[in-house]
């Protein structure tokens, strides 16, 4: 099977890292003055990183999957957390294998710890016997909220992932209390978020920005996305970055 990747003419190559912050996947790091692609598999193939370049040194070429089939699995295992080594098992099916090969898609199975489990239930059923939604407006896709929107002024913002609710089971009660919450993936919407991101700064009194990621690669374009973001706004703002293991356990 065969997919697209990037590759770098280095003699092209200027180091000026515009292709690395554009790239969602953390897949291209700037070594001895020249950008590298770290790792086969960390690279989607989609292309944003291309328009980025002044000079031309990237373009998209096919590869068979089988080259590299062998390094990302070795790579996934030097880039797993801790946390995500003890709590995670990986569940490697060759049917289920898929051809984009990049870390965020990679099928896992989560175990988690039974009595721990048994635990957090006993918990949540004497003090959480009805949780509520604690968001606070509508839309909450970045992609559709409007910049201008009222509730933004004097709002606490948080800017979450789309996965995060779903690997952490008391997001609402503990990240999104008293904050206005927008979310997105940079992994399947069209574009950039740091423009729009920008104008709802720039455009309101945002009393602080926090950023709910998960620890995969592609997940680095909403944290990347923010900074960006606060630069263009040109505002002294409290921010913070919270990432997530698949797992749902907090581990930066």
């Amino acid at each position: 099977m065969k997919r697209n990747i990037i590759t770098i003419d280095q003699d092209k190559c200027v180091g000026c890292s515009l292709c690395i912050n554009a790239c969602h996947q953390g897949a291209l790091k700037l070594i001895d003055g020249k950008a590298t692609l770290v790792s086969d598999s960390y690279c989607d193939g989609l292309g944003l990183c291309l328009p980025s370049c002044p000079t031309n040194a990237l373009k998209v070429i096919e590869k068979d999957v089988s080259e590299f089939e062998s390094e990302r699995n070795e790579n996934n295992d030097l880039h797993e957390s801790k946390n995500e080594r003890d709590e995670v098992k990986m569940s490697e099916k060759k049917n289920d294998t898929l051809g984009c090969g990049c870390p965020s898609s990679n099928a896992k199975e989560l175990v988690r710890d039974k009595k721990m489990v048994k635990e957090i239930k006993q918990v949540s059923a004497t003090q959480y016997d009805q949780p509520i939604s604690e968001l606070r407006q509508w839309p909450c896709q970045i992609k559709l909220v409007p910049t201008n929107a009222p509730y933004f002024d004097n709002a606490k913002l948080l800017i979450a992932a789309d996965c995060t609710a779903f690997a952490n089971a008391n997001v609402h009660r503990d990240y999104m209390q008293n904050k206005i919450t927008i979310i997105g993936c940079p992994k399947l919407d069209d574009g950039d978020y740091s423009e729009k991101l920008t104008e709802i700064i720039k455009n309101n009194n945002i009393k602080s920005v926090d950023v709910l990621r998960m620890s995969v690669p592609c997940c680095g374009g909403i944290e990347n996305a923010v900074k960006q973001a606060l630069i263009n706004s040109v505002k002294m703002i409290p921010w913070s970055i919270i990432t997530l293991a698949p797992n749902g356990e907090v581990i930066a």
